[in-house]
């Protein structure tokens, strides 16, 4: 026990200099002193409480080696300390104002992953992510052999597959509302944004149905055009995935439009 008690009061006192040098060097004039202990800290896993000490360091000589790895150090400790919005403003303005400095690739990187780190879940708005894909591209144009641009080009994929599963949602939800010219509208955009797309047939299958039900609820002047999109939207389905399991459902639709498209005939 009494061990136990020894052991914590020279704890406590350690700590209670370490706090008083801290506080010492932060009042202090002595700007290599504010410089050993920030790297201290730094070194010793105490990131964030660095951040005051390279501040004001680098506030007194920006332009020398010790502001260069002070001002790179305030972001790095932003982003271990998972405050990424001031870590990507450090990292980018790094790689601005010392773009000579061998740092600056890392900083550059560092600052594209804040805003991966920014980019919400896919069902939010996904502004971040759009600025995110955009940092990280600029990474990869900067930096083209740069050992980090094939992490650079599978985080911009799964980026990528966050807006196309965020969209596919839009557009399951427009035809599950029954907006039909929404739904044709989406279907339209998602298929020129992401041919590729693994939700491709689900979506052609969609962009079908809701033409049917946006040319059969259209008045006459736009119906004849609306019912021909379909049997054309109809045609490219069926060429594209003719072993589709909604073939038979959609052919029903088209029968249903080819018969309108001949009422339609008639009564003019």
């Amino acid at each position: 026990m009494k061990n136990q008690t020894f052991f914590i009061l020279a704890f406590a006192s350690l700590l209670l200099v370490s706090c008083n040098g801290y506080n010492r060097a932060l009042k202090s004039d002595d700007y290599g002193a504010k410089f050993e202990m920030a790297n201290e800290l730094y070194d010793g896993g105490q990131e964030v409480r660095s951040i005051a000490l390279y501040e004001q360091v680098y506030q007194r000589m920006p332009k020398t080696g010790e502001g260069e790895l002070s001002y790179f150090r305030i972001g790095k400790a932003y982003y271990v300390g998972g405050d990424y919005y001031m870590a990507g403003y450090f990292m980018g303005q790094f790689a601005q104002r010392f773009p000579a400095s061998p740092k600056a690739e890392e900083a550059l990187f560092l600052s594209a992953m804040c805003s991966v780190q920014n980019s919400p879940e896919h069902s939010l708005d996904q502004t971040e992510t759009e600025l995110a894909l955009n940092d990280l591209q600029q990474f990869v144009n900067r930096y083209p052999n740069s050992t980090l641009v094939d992490s650079c080009n599978n985080t911009i994929d799964r980026l990528r597959f966050k807006l196309q599963k965020k969209d596919y949602n839009s557009v399951k939800l427009y035809a599950k509302t029954e907006n039909y010219r929404a739904a044709v509208s989406s279907a339209l955009t998602f298929l020129e944004d992401f041919p590729m797309s693994s939700f491709k047939e689900e979506i052609s299958y969609i962009l079908v149905k809701n033409s049917y039900f946006l040319a059969r609820e259209s008045v006459d002047n736009k119906k004849s055009e609306r019912i021909d999109q379909t049997i054309e939207r109809y045609s490219n389905f069926v060429a594209e995935f003719p072993e589709s399991r909604y073939m038979s459902m959609l052919a029903r639709y088209n029968d249903m439009v080819v018969k309108e498209k001949e009422e339609l005939k008639d009564k003019n």
